[in-house]
């Protein structure tokens, strides 16, 4: 065998030595060994946390929605406000919360005359009991608009029940929840 001689010349097998090169060389078992470390630290935590709390829950039950209709609890209609001509601008009942048809959200930045136009113009077209919240005095709406609605409503149902009404005015028009 002469110096530098990776392969026998007799069979053609690979010799080992200083000069050949390592079959073993390129693999390197530590990614093995970050990865075992990493999977038995994941399932001690997992155990962990079954171990602390002790396979019982919270005290709140799951509960799962298997279609159908929710029943809805007994309606109280909210008090009108004063009826009207188109001109008339309605008022929400102070201090009561409800359910009404959002037509258009305005900033308040444009001032409140745009928020009457439409308002008027909502009464023209046959919608009632429209009229103007400020959005900074009511906890459920994002404050800094004016909320042109349609209705007052003491159930959700039956604010959906008027929305395809309120759409062929406004094509975006949503049932909200007033709050105060």
């Amino acid at each position: 065998m002469l110096a530098g001689q990776e392969y026998c010349l007799d069979c053609g097998v690979r010799l080992p030595g200083p000069g050949a090169v390592d079959a073993t060389r390129g693999v390197r078992p530590g990614w093995i060994i970050r990865t075992t470390l990493a999977l038995v630290v994941a399932l001690a935590g997992a155990a962990l946390a079954v171990a602390a709390t002790d396979g019982q829950s919270d005290g709140a039950a799951l509960v799962t929605a298997t279609g159908g209709f929710a029943t809805l609890p007994a309606s109280t209609t909210l008090p009108p406000p004063s009826e009207g001509g188109a001109a008339d601008v309605a008022d929400w009942p102070a201090g009561e919360d409800g359910w009404t048809i959002a037509l258009a959200t305005l900033p308040q930045t444009g001032g409140r005359r745009a928020a009457v136009a439409r308002v008027r113009k909502a009464g023209t077209r046959g919608l009632s009991q429209v009229g103007i919240l400020d959005s900074s005095q009511y906890a459920s709406l994002h404050p800094g608009y004016w909320l042109v609605f349609t209705g007052i409503y003491g159930s959700e149902a039956e604010a959906t029940s008027d929305l395809q009404r309120a759409r062929r005015f406004a094509r975006t028009a949503t049932v909200r929840r007033i709050v105060p």
